[in-house]
Formats: structure tokens, C-alpha cells, sequence
């Protein structure tokens, strides 16, 4: 009986993912080279069609070969995965994760403070302006 599939990016599903982020649209032999590892082209090939299937990639044919490309975007993956943990883990409270963030005793102070003057600075609009875009980082 197969397993069933993780509602979630597994480990592999991820570093394609980030491959496909990093370097745009390739074939599965691409992707191979892409990922430096000593890993089988049916492998990827067949982690490559999972990812197709839960909607992450799409592919065009050229000549003999699928070009794939990602459908959704990092930050949206990432959106998606904290959801799913808040949902599972923190039983939807953003609340409940952020405490739990806070309460990490490998948390630095520096990220503690950065995170305070983040919530601080959006308190007073419901915009995420004081939220970090992709390229802030909380350990700067």
C-alpha cells in the first residue's frame, strides 16, 4: 500500500523546491546537477511529479524533455507551512507559536528584541509593514 502523501513539503520535496527557486525553470537531470548530491535521476524524477501533483510545479514540454517551473512562489510555501504548523501544533493560535518562539532557550536576545520592535511597530496598523520582507532577516 503507498504512503500517504504529506499535506506538507518532506525534506526532498524541499531542497527541489529551493533548486527551482534558486536557478528558475529546468529539466529533472537540471534539478539533478542543481542539487550537488549523489542522488538517482528516477528519484528525483519521481519526487519532481509529487510536487506536480500537490500543485507546487507545473512543466512544459520541449522537444523530448519536461522543463519544470514552480507554480508557487517561496514566501507562499512558506505561508502555507506555517499555517499548517500553527494549525497542527498551536491549534491555530499565532499567539500560542509566537510564546513558544519566545519561550526557545536557543533564541538569541538580539532576535528577541528585533521581534519586539516588530510587534511594537505593528501595533498601531493592521498593516505588515513592520514585518520583514524576504531578504530582512530576524538575526541581523
Amino acid at each position: 500500500m503507498p504512503r500517504k502523501q504529506s499535506a506538507t513539503l518532506t525534506e526532498a520535496e524541499l531542497r527541489i523546491m529551493n533548486a527551482l527557486w534558486l536557478n528558475g525553470p529546468g529539466t529533472v537531470q537540471q534539478v539533478l546537477d542543481w542539487l550537488r548530491q549523489d542522488l538517482a535521476y528516477n528519484s528525483v524524477l519521481t519526487t519532481v511529479r509529487i510536487l506536480e501533483k500537490k500543485g507546487y510545479v507545473g512543466h512544459l514540454k520541449d522537444g523530448r524533455a519536461h522543463v519544470y517551473q514552480p507554480l508557487i512562489n517561496q514566501e507562499e510555501a512558506t505561508r502555507s507551512e506555517i499555517r499548517h504548523l500553527v494549525g497542527r501544533f498551536f491549534k491555530n493560535s499565532h499567539e500560542a507559536l509566537l510564546l513558544n518562539i519566545l519561550r526557545d532557550e536557543e533564541i538569541g536576545e538580539g532576535e528577541v528584541k528585533r521581534l519586539r520592535e516588530m510587534l511594537q511597530a505593528g501595533e498601531g496598523s493592521s498593516s505588515n509593514s513592520a514585518l520583514p520582507n524576504k531578504k530582512e532577516n530576524l538575526s541581523e
